[in-house]
């Protein structure tokens, strides 16, 4: 995306007329969803300056900090730890997590798909997979009969889809990382998926 992310970050560049990340923020307000955090590092500060406390979209953003708090990004699985206390008031509580700069205009955060996630308290994430890019074509994960992540690392060897950066997930998906600890969040998956099989 270079140079336009020179000097804008990535989830603010405009697309169809408007930054990637108020897609988001539309979509999570008509669902019911009142309270966001989110995660910045490059250019962090552009975001309160340019989204506010999120009142315009019946929200409220709270933002956790990362290059001004830690120094820099802090990889998904990390900026995750280190809002925790921002996201959740349990550890069970589900929340969504949505990558701040994918296009998916048409995803709706179903209110139903929180309540069954929320019946099932021994999965820890709840994800949406798409079909392989070109750039992409091994995928991500395989799914079983019941519906359940499987892993190549587990070995699984059939088809697999590609993780949409969108799902549910609760705070024991990043058990042990401490808040400011830098962590890729694909092998916080790869042990859930592994204590599931």
């Amino acid at each position: 995306m270079r140079p336009l992310t020179d000097h804008t970050p990535k989830p603010l560049l405009a697309v169809r007329g408007k930054p990637l990340v108020v897609w988001h923020l539309e979509a999570l307000a008509r669902a019911g969803v009142r309270e966001v955090v989110i995660n910045t590092a490059w250019l962090g500060e552009q975001f309160p300056a340019t989204l506010g406390d999120g009142a315009r979209w019946g929200l409220r953003i709270r933002y956790s900090m990362e290059a001004r708090d830690h120094g820099g990004a802090l990889e998904t699985a990390g900026g995750i730890a280190t809002a925790l206390p921002l996201l959740v008031d349990a550890p069970e509580q589900p929340f969504w997590y949505v990558s701040g700069d994918v296009y998916v205009p048409g995803f709706v955060f179903p209110p139903a798909a929180v309540q069954r996630f929320a019946a099932q308290p021994q999965q820890l994430a709840h994800l949406w997979l798409a079909p392989n890019a070109a750039h992409h074509p091994q995928g991500d994960f395989g799914i079983d009969a019941d519906g359940l992540a499987l892993s190549r690392s587990a070995g699984f060897g059939g088809p697999c889809l590609t993780w949409a950066s969108l799902g549910l997930m609760r705070a024991g998906l990043v058990a042990g990382l401490r808040p400011g600890q830098k962590q890729a969040l694909r092998p916080c998956f790869e042990a859930a998926i592994g204590c599931s099989t």
